[in-house]
C-alpha cells in the first residue's frame, strides 16, 4: 500500500491510499500525521486502521501533483518537531566519491573507507546484536522539509546544489516514547558536495540544506533490492540520467541497525515527533562533473514508490555575503 496526502482548497489535508493503479481517498479527516499517532495509540497498524475507516472516490495523484497540491507524505504541525536526519557510507560503492574527495596525500586508508569498511564488516550483525554505528547527521527540522514538486533553494552562500537520491524512513514517536515505522518514501537529500570537498570537517555544514520527500510512502518493510533512477532535466532535455539502488542487498548495514543507532538516543524519543531519517546513496551526478543550475529539474523514481519525486532547483541570484548580526538583548 501507498499512502500519499494533499492541500484541500479549504486548507484541510486529505489522505489517499493506492494499491496497484488505483488511488482513493480515504474516509478521514485526519492528516497521516493524525493517523500514525491514532494507530499507535490504538495499536493497530496502517493497513487495518484504512481499512476501518473505508475508501471514497478515485482521486487523479498525478494531476494533484501537477497542480501543487501533494505534500510531504508525514510531517509534524509544528515544524519544530520534524526532524531531518541521515546516514552516509551505508551503500556497497558509497565510499568510492567520498574517498576520492578526501583522498590523502599519502594514498593512505581515509576516515571515508575506514568507516565503510566498519560497516561491510560490521552493519549487519546477526539475530539482536548490535552492528557497528554508521556515519549519522543532522539535516534541519520541518522548516528545511520541501513537498514534492516545490522548489528547492540552495542559500546564497552554497558552493553546490547537488541531489542524493536515497529512500527515506518516516517515523513518528508514540505516546511513551516508542519510535513506530510508518513507512519508506523516496528523498532527495541535497547536499553541498563543493563545500564538503575543501574538508571533511565541513561535511556538518554541507549537510544543512533543504530535502525535498515523497510523494508516496510505502506501507510495509523496504524491499531487499530497489532500483531506480536520478535525472536531471534542463530545458527539456536531461543531463543526468542513472541508475540507483537501495535496500539491504545493496547496504552495508541492515535498516534495523540504522534505526537503532538513531533511535538508542532519548532526544530522538520524545512522543509525538516526526522523524525523516534518510538511509544513504551510492549515485551523484557531483561525481559526473555535472554542476546544477537554477531550473533544473531533479527526478528521482523507483517503481516501487509509484510517483516520482520532481522539485526544481533555484540558486540565490547574489551572494549572501553580509555577515549576520546578533542582538544583544
Amino acid at each position: 500500500m501507498l499512502l500519499s496526502q494533499y492541500r484541500k482548497p479549504d486548507g484541510g489535508i486529505q489522505i489517499v491510499a493506492r494499491d496497484g493503479t488505483h488511488a482513493h481517498l480515504v474516509a478521514t479527516e485526519m492528516s497521516i500525521y493524525d493517523l500514525t499517532m491514532d494507530c499507535a495509540t490504538r495499536g493497530i497498524g496502517l493497513r487495518d486502521r484504512i481499512g476501518q475507516l473505508g475508501l471514497g472516490n478515485a482521486v487523479d495523484l498525478a494531476a494533484l501533483h501537477d497542480a501543487g497540491q501533494m505534500l510531504p507524505p508525514l510531517f509534524h504541525p509544528d515544524p519544530a518537531h520534524t526532524h531531518l536526519t541521515g546516514t552516509g557510507l551505508t551503500h556497497l560503492g558509497s565510499a568510492s566519491t567520498r574517498a576520492a574527495m578526501h583522498e590523502k596525500a599519502d594514498k593512505a586508508e581515509t576516515d571515508s573507507m575506514k568507516m565503510f569498511r566498519w560497516g561491510v564488516e560490521g552493519g549487519k550483525p546477526a539475530g539482536e546484536t548490535v552492528g557497528v554505528q554508521p556515519e549519522w547527521f543532522y539535516k534541519g527540522t520541518g522548516h528545511a522539509l520541501v513537498a514534492p514538486g516545490a522548489t528547492l533553494q540552495a542559500p546564497g552562500f552554497a558552493d553546490d546544489a547537488g541531489e542524493e537520491p536515497e529512500i527515506a524512513g518516516l517515523y513518528i514517536i508514540g505516546p511513551d516514547g516508542t519510535p513506530f515505522r510508518a513507512g519508506f518514501a523516496l528523498a532527495n537529500e541535497f547536499s553541498d558536495h563543493v563545500m564538503e570537498k575543501q574538508n571533511y570537517l565541513y561535511l556538518a555544514h554541507s549537510k544543512l540544506r533543504a530535502c525535498a520527500v515523497g510523494p508516496e510512502m510505502l506501507v510495509g518493510d523496504l524491499p531487499q533490492d530497489v532500483q531506480g533512477r536520478s535525472r536531471i532535466v534542463r530545458g527539456g532535455q536531461p543531463v543526468f540520467d542513472a541508475p540507483f539502488v537501495s535496500g539491504e542487498a545493496n547496504m552495508s548495514h541492515t535498516i534495523a541497525n540504522l534505526e537503532h543507532h538513531h533511535f538508542k538516543y532519548d532526544i530522538f524519543c520524545q512522543p509525538g515527533d516526526v522523524h525523516v531519517h534518510m538511509f544513504g546513496t551510492a549515485t551523484l551526478s557531483f561525481a559526473q562533473g555535472v554542476v546544477c543550475q537554477s531550473g533544473d529539474v531533479y527526478e528521482i523514481s523507483a517503481p516501487t514508490f509509484g510517483l516520482p519525486l520532481r522539485n526544481t532547483l533555484q540558486l540565490a541570484t547574489s551572494l549572501q555575503d553580509k555577515r549576520v548580526a546578533v542582538v544583544v538583548l
